[in-house]
């Protein structure tokens, strides 16, 4: 086969034409190509291809980017970039908006798209269209009531009892006042958290080195200052009285002050009389057989005293006090010993830094003891708990009402058909409810909410605060956290002073801030589920009313009445879905 070489090749009239075609080894170029193009084109094809159509039977690769105005179907298996937008059927598309999907048109097609729904783990079983909670783990829960009850106990220290309870306003703390180690006298202040009803101390301060008795103590809501009286055993057992102030979680002290020589001041209580702005002492005088009250007026850090008064000329003790602050008056409660142990109370009016009395009025003549005396603010009257001795110790409570400087009772309402001991009598304000705190059977401590109407008070179940382990529990004392709006009680189970918050009205997990939404399905405990939350559609009910607005309700059921926090769960658009809000 020979070869022929040429620097042209033409036709004698056109273009050569090649019948057999043509066979090339090298580079072919050329300005232009007309015709069908068969076969396999292999190597680089460099300028453009134009044409109006083209086929291709089989696949086809491209590296880098194809651009077309319209195809029929695309299979990719990258990215597709749509500049203007993909059409879907007449008249709808999905619109070119960067990191936003838009589209236009009913969706009565569209499924497998979800809105207002994600996924959360569960805390304890969930329900389809339960209501839920997120917790601060970020889990989320069924929403329960809490019962009235006492929170997780505290201890404070080693204490041998004698407890006086006050709530210091101005610093928003508790504090509490006790005989301590050695017999000495100890003082700690306590921070209430009312979100999980516990109460945290700081350090216990030693405000008497000596051996004490009978402590109480008051808060001087005018200085801002505690006031605490007590026996000083170590000084011929006088009555004694000294002025803390609080500062952060510790309490500093003043000097202590006597209030009544040549005494053995015993049972001491203590009031702060809001009339007056002063401090009212009560106590027994075991040398002279009286019971005495004296004026306390507190000045820095100081505290003095008006001339002690006689309010009972026989042998006094299970003394308590109160102030009746509508009336403008103090109230005292007692066992008669020198009146066949009957007991009585009285009213005082507090005048300058002297206090009067009236005269005695009989609470019973049943040989009661344990005498402990509260106020209800709301109610605006005086009540009474004690341990009636003539009735089996049986818990007994009465109303008593104040008119000038003389007071009336109301029937006697048993609260605990036990035998009960180391009464005390607390005020609830945020609940409008009267607590008695109480040794109950068994060593128990116990608590009893009562609901004073006219000269009458009910009362509802007996609560144990807490499981003693030994018969040297008492039951010490209780005050009222006004900023908090939870009672504190206290109590020594020997060795050791506990405290425990308690919470009086029934409550619920529930929050005007931890609603999240509704159980899309049913999750099990420590699963991943669906939750509608807000905007989204929830079909897991049953028995709605179209077009109603549905509340949560504390026990997390739907309710179209608002609850106690007012939460809104939704919309009702049927019997069996809910727009979820929140």
């Amino acid at each position: 086969m020979s070869g022929i070489k040429v620097s042209n090749l033409r036709g004698e009239t056109g273009s050569p034409t090649l019948p057999d075609g043509a066979v090339v080894t090298g580079v072919t170029s050329c300005v232009s190509f007309s015709g069908n193009l068969t076969g396999n084109v292999i190597g680089n094809v460099t300028g453009n291809i134009s044409g109006t159509t083209g086929s291709f039977s089989g696949n086809v690769s491209i590296g880098n980017t194809l651009t077309y105005n319209d195809v029929t179907n695309i299979d990719s298996v990258g990215v597709v970039t749509a500049r203007s937008g993909i059409k879907i059927g007449a008249g709808q598309s999905v619109g070119a908006v960067s990191g936003v999907t838009t589209y236009y048109g009913d969706g009565s097609q569209l499924t497998g798209i979800e809105f207002g729904v994600h996924n959360f783990v569960a805390s304890g079983t969930l329900s389809n269209g339960q209501t839920v909670i997120i917790q601060s783990d970020g889990t989320v829960t069924g929403i329960t009531t809490v019962a009235p009850g006492a929170g997780t106990s505290t201890i404070i220290e080693y204490a041998l009892g004698y407890i006086g309870a006050v709530y210091d306003s101005a610093n928003e703390k508790v504090v509490i006042a006790y005989r301590g180690s050695s017999n000495h006298g100890k003082c700690a202040v306590g921070t209430v958290d009312a979100t999980n009803n516990t109460i945290s101390f700081g350090t216990p301060v030693t405000f008497e080195s000596a051996e004490i008795l009978y402590l109480n103590a008051s808060y001087d809501v005018n200085a801002g200052k505690v006031v605490i009286a007590y026996m000083d055993r170590d000084n011929n057992d006088i009555g004694t009285a000294i002025v803390g102030t609080v500062s952060g979680n510790s309490i500093s002290f003043g000097s202590p002050s006597t209030f009544d020589s040549g005494v053995d001041a015993a049972d001491i209580k203590m009031v702060y009389d809001t009339s007056s702005q002063k401090n009212v002492i009560v106590y027994t005088d075991f040398a002279n057989q009286k019971g005495k009250a004296v004026v306390a007026t507190v000045s820095g850090t100081s505290v003095s005293f008006g001339t002690p008064a006689v309010f009972n000329n026989g042998k006094t003790n299970m003394v308590d006090i109160t102030c009746d602050q509508n009336a403008g008056k103090v109230v005292v409660v007692y066992r008669d010993f020198g009146d066949s142990n009957k007991g009585k109370a009285i009213v005082g009016n507090v005048s300058g830094t002297n206090i009067s009395f009236g005269s005695e009025e009989i609470i019973n003549n049943n040989n009661g003891y344990y005498y402990a005396v509260g106020y209800d603010s709301d109610s605006q009257k005086v009540i009474v708990a004690f341990s009636d001795i003539g009735n089996n110790n049986r818990g007994t409570a009465m109303v008593g009402t104040v008119s000038g400087t003389s007071i009336s009772f109301g029937s006697e309402v048993v609260y605990d058909s036990t035998a009960t001991d180391f009464n005390n009598v607390v005020y609830d304000a945020s609940a409008q409810k009267i607590l008695i705190y109480y040794r109950g059977s068994n060593y128990y401590p116990k608590c009893v909410i009562g609901t004073v109407s006219g000269t009458s008070i009910s009362f509802g179940n007996i609560i144990t605060v807490h499981p003693a382990y030994s018969s040297g529990f008492y039951a010490g004392g209780a005050v009222y956290d006004s900023s908090a709006e939870k009672p504190v009680f206290f109590y020594v189970d020997h060795p050791d002073l506990f405290a425990r918050v308690f919470k009086t009205t029934p409550g619920t997990t529930l929050t005007s801030k931890n609603y999240i939404g509704i159980a899309a399905e049913a999750i099990a405990d420590g699963a991943t589920g669906k939750v509608t939350i807000f905007g989204g559609t929830n079909s897991g009910q049953t028995g709605l009313t179209t077009s109603q607005t549905y509340y949560v309700q504390n026990d997390g059921s739907l309710g179209t009445s608002a609850g106690n926090p007012s939460v809104v769960a939704g919309t009702s658009i049927s019997s069996t879905k809910i727009i979820v809000k929140g």
